[in-house]
């Protein structure tokens, strides 16, 4: 199944380090990031897992949930923790699912459906495609998503950045500019009419076309 920006995140039960969960119960009325993996003690893996629990206190205080996946059992993402830990001074401090018969890979469109029901014997390249980062929405419903390369680490301060975009755009009828940052002028979408910008925006905006009109970001 193909999965767009406005699709319901597939539901699942499945184990974790923190014990079985399912999904749109753990998510609750938070946000979510759900990021994958192709295989436990992989190197470029390793220094995203350790970044990402360095972060968390972030995620924490925007009411969003962090959760990982990896095409391997949970058993084996303890023992990764411990080099995470050793290696990038801190351990996900957050659940990791243990995605062995490849379901959520699966659901989420990583992993084709004739892929097999098993991860064993599996290298990362055969899983290189579970590479994946959905910002889920407390509706449920996926607000962004990005795929990369298995060489290529992620920017999850980018990520994070993105998140806040995601919640401001959500909460308001604004968007936001080319590398914006939280506290940063918004944009008045086009569907907003100037009349009913002045009743949002009493402290102006400014048009720099009829299209391109700027204004403070609403708290």
């Amino acid at each position: 199944m193909a999965l767009r920006i406005g699709s319901t995140a597939p539901d699942f039960t499945a184990q974790t380090t923190e014990g079985e969960i399912n999904f749109h119960e753990w998510i609750g009325d938070s946000w979510a990031i759900l990021f994958s993996h192709p295989k436990d003690f992989t190197p470029v893996c390793t220094t995203e897992l350790g970044y990402m629990a360095k972060l968390k206190p972030e995620f924490d205080k925007r009411n969003t949930k962090i959760i990982g996946l990896s095409v391997d059992p949970v058993d084996n993402h303890a023992k990764w923790a411990k080099d995470i830990e050793e290696t990038q001074g801190t351990a996900p401090n957050y659940p990791m699912i243990g995605d062995t018969d490849l379901n959520v890979a699966k659901l989420y469109d990583m992993l084709p459906e004739d892929e097999g029901a098993s991860s064993d014997g599996r290298t990362a390249a055969d899983n290189a495609t579970v590479r994946a980062v959905f910002i889920i929405g407390p509706d449920k419903k996926i607000k962004a998503q990005l795929i990369y390369p298995m060489t290529s680490g992620r920017n999850f301060d980018e990520i994070l950045r993105l998140l806040e975009s995601v919640q401001l755009t959500s909460k308001h009828t604004v968007a936001t500019p080319v590398n914006w940052k939280n506290g940063e002028d918004i944009i008045i979408p086009p569907s907003v009419s100037d009349e009913d910008a002045k009743k949002k925006f009493p402290e102006g905006f400014k048009t720099l076309k009829p299209y391109l009109r700027t204004a403070k970001q609403p708290q």
